[in-house]
C-alpha cells in the first residue's frame, strides 16, 4: 500500500467529479466526520460503487481494505494498491490485515469498514459482522455511521446521497461478545439515516 500518493487524489477528484455530475451526489452531515485522528468510515454496502463513492466525500483521505484477489488482477491491482488499499482475505481471521487497520487507526487515519463485511447483493440491509466491532473497540477510536442511497440502481441514474451520521464511541471495557453488539448498534445507526423525502 502507498499511503496519499499523487494517483489516490488525481482518482479521488475524478470519482468526485463524476459521481457529482453525473449522479448529482449530494453529502450530508460532514461535519460529524472529526477534523483529526483516527476514525471508522461505516457505510452500508450494496454496490461496487461505494468505496470510491465514499471516499471521494470525505476531505480526509480514506483507507480502504478489499478482497486479496483483486490484488491479483493485472492493472487493477497496481491502481488500488496506490489508492490507499490493503488486501484482506476474507473468510480467514486476516490478522495481518487486522493490524494493518489498527496501525492506520492509531497513526490518526480515516479507515473505511463495512458492518456488514461484504456487499449486499439485493440492495437491503445485511446482517452485523464483528469486524467493525473489533477495530473500534481495539483501537478506542470512534465509528461514523455512514448510509450511501440509491448506488443499487446507478444505472437509472438517480441522485445518489452520502449521509454522515454523529459518531458512535466504542465501550471502554469489552469482551469479544461486545465486538458483535457494537457492530449492531454501528449498524443500527446506519439504517436510522435517511436522505431527504426518503420513507
Amino acid at each position: 500500500m502507498i499511503k496519499n500518493s499523487w494517483v489516490f487524489y488525481l482518482c479521488r477528484f475524478l470519482c468526485a467529479a463524476t459521481f457529482r455530475c453525473i449522479w448529482r451526489r449530494t453529502i450530508i452531515g460532514h461535519e460529524n466526520i472529526p477534523l483529526t485522528g483516527g476514525v471508522i468510515i461505516a457505510p452500508n454496502h450494496v454496490s461496487f460503487a461505494d468505496p470510491p463513492l465514499v471516499g471521494s466525500a470525505t476531505r480526509r483521505p480514506l483507507f480502504f481494505m478489499a478482497k486479496k484477489e483483486l490484488f491479483d488482477i493485472p492493472v487493477l491491482g497496481q491502481l488500488i494498491k496506490r489508492t490507499n488499499t490493503f488486501p484482506v482475505r476474507r473468510g480467514h481471521n486476516d490478522i495481518s490485515a487486522i493490524r494493518t487497520g489498527e496501525g492506520l487507526l492509531e497513526s490518526g487515519e480515516c479507515l473505511l469498514v463495512f458492518p456488514e463485511g461484504t456487499r449486499s447483493k439485493d440492495g437491503t440491509f445485511g446482517v452485523a459482522r464483528s469486524g467493525c466491532g473489533m477495530l473500534a473497540c481495539h483501537t478506542q477510536k470512534p465509528v461514523v455511521p455512514t448510509r450511501v442511497v440509491n448506488s443499487s440502481v446507478m444505472a437509472g441514474f438517480k441522485k445518489l446521497y452520502v449521509i454522515f451520521g454523529k459518531p458512535l464511541y466504542p465501550p471502554r471495557e469489552y469482551t469479544k461478545a461486545s465486538y458483535q453488539q457494537f457492530s449492531e448498534q454501528v449498524l443500527q445507526a446506519v439504517q436510522n439515516l435517511h436522505a431527504p423525502g426518503e420513507a
